[in-house]
């Protein structure tokens, strides 16, 4: 029998529709995504000609062919489970497929008693409704991607929610899974963590699709709460499919004398957009900012990032790399700003390309906006192929020639070393 039939799918209504009517979410909330879906009606579309989207490939974005999913099958939800393998031990997990809850792993009884919550966005939003509306979605979108912010304000349904009280440390890191099952299917994955003061966490998160080349849309956000001298930990493992189009907007803040680290690889996807907002509000706060795509075929990487200096004697450093084989393209539009008054500011910036075919295409755009002084900022970019050198001394390590990248030499003469076998769909 059939996970969901032809005529379940024909159902399912367009992303561009709006969201269902009958929902069973707060009033309050239904008020915010009625306006979030005028916003998104009245926004224009992105194009080349706007500064945030300069070298993107905007055409891909058109979202006619996504919808919105039916209810999952027993089938379904019980082969998502089957593949959702990660860290072996966890504090706790969530698991999602379509924006379906499909199994939760509680954190333990000592967790809650000490004051830690973690549960569904749409519990979240009744159960501890001040904490929620307090931070939900409470930076503005600033990259580029205002419209796209407000199409998953308008239809994002469930999500996590994570609090870590005052003092506390979880030891164990938070793993959550976001699964896109079936063709033309859409998710609006959303993380809304808060860390108290002192508190401590790692979240891993998992963005998936069941088939290796199903056409799917992802639009997620994630709002990272650091407090007063917290510790975030962030690890973002994106590996959808080779036909989705995926945008991601992240914002973290960060108090004073807090720290948060994000660290994101990217590797499927056809078209991955991510952006990245720290804003470092306290002074003696730091964010590190980290990032590894591998691009092939035909994919295009688009990151767009800042590190807004809000207060004095704080400090942030990104390292973003590329590897490029093929046509693929990657974006990175980078901007590191000391807003007034934001002295003594220790920030640094650098991505770093490695073209591994000539019809790869990097484009890069580090940039400074200094509005105090006695601060200490550096940027850069660099793109460039494999050193020969750094290859024969790999060999003389014992590295085998087969493992090293497909030389442009062979694709020139029609020689190449053999394709990974796909798992295929299940």
């Amino acid at each position: 029998m059939p996970s969901v039939t032809d005529h379940e799918v024909a159902k399912s209504g367009s992303i561009l529709s709006g969201a269902a009517e009958l929902r069973d979410l707060p009033e309050w909330f239904l008020d915010q995504q009625r306006t979030a879906w005028n916003q998104f009606e009245t926004l224009p579309n992105p194009t080349r000609k706007d500064q945030p989207w300069r070298f993107s490939n905007v055409g891909l974005l058109d979202l006619a062919p996504f919808r919105i999913s039916p209810p999952l099958s027993e089938d379904d939800r019980n082969n998502v489970l089957k593949h959702s393998r990660g860290l072996d031990k966890y504090a706790a997990r969530l698991i999602f497929a379509n924006d379906q809850l499909i199994e939760r792993d509680v954190v333990s009884e000592d967790l809650k008693r000490r004051g830690v919550i973690f549960q569904p966005l749409e519990r979240a939003m009744i159960e501890h409704a001040d904490v929620f509306r307090k931070y939900f979605m409470s930076t503005e979108a600033t990259l580029g991607s205002a419209k796209f912010a407000a199409l998953h304000k308008a239809l994002v349904s469930t999500g996590t929610f994570l609090f870590v009280p005052r003092g506390l440390e979880i030891e164990l890191p938070i793993e959550i899974f976001h699964w896109l099952r079936h063709d033309n299917m859409s998710a609006f994955p959303h993380l809304l963590l808060v860390a108290d003061e002192l508190a401590k966490v790692t979240v891993i998160e998992h963005f998936r699709s069941c088939s290796p080349t199903a056409p799917g849309f992802a639009c997620g956000v994630n709002d990272l709460i650091a407090g007063p001298g917290a510790k975030v930990t962030y690890v973002c493992a994106q590996n959808w499919s080779e036909n989705v189009i995926a945008l991601q907007m992240n914002s973290t803040t960060v108090d004073h004398d807090a720290s948060a680290m994000s660290l994101n690889l990217h590797l499927g996807g056809k078209y991955s957009r991510f952006e990245s907002l720290s804003r470092l509000i306290g002074e003696g706060g730091r964010s590190d900012l980290l990032a590894v795509a591998v691009a092939k075929h035909q994919q295009e990487f688009d990151a767009r990032t800042l590190q807004d200096h809000v207060s004095p004697r704080t400090a942030s450093d990104l390292l973003y790399k590329n590897a490029l084989d093929d046509r693929a393209r990657t974006i990175f539009g980078g901007l590191i700003r000391v807003e007034p008054h934001a002295h003594f500011t220790d920030a640094y910036q650098k991505v770093r390309n490695l073209l591994l075919s000539d019809d790869a295409e990097a484009n890069s755009m580090p940039g400074l906006e200094i509005l105090a002084d006695n601060v200490r900022c550096t940027h850069g970019a660099t793109s460039g192929q494999i050193d020969e050198d750094e290859l024969f001394y790999l060999r003389t390590r014992g590295i085998s020639h087969k493992s090293r990248p497909t030389p442009l030499s062979h694709r020139l003469s029609g020689r190449s070393h053999p394709a990974p076998r796909s798992s295929g769909n299940w």
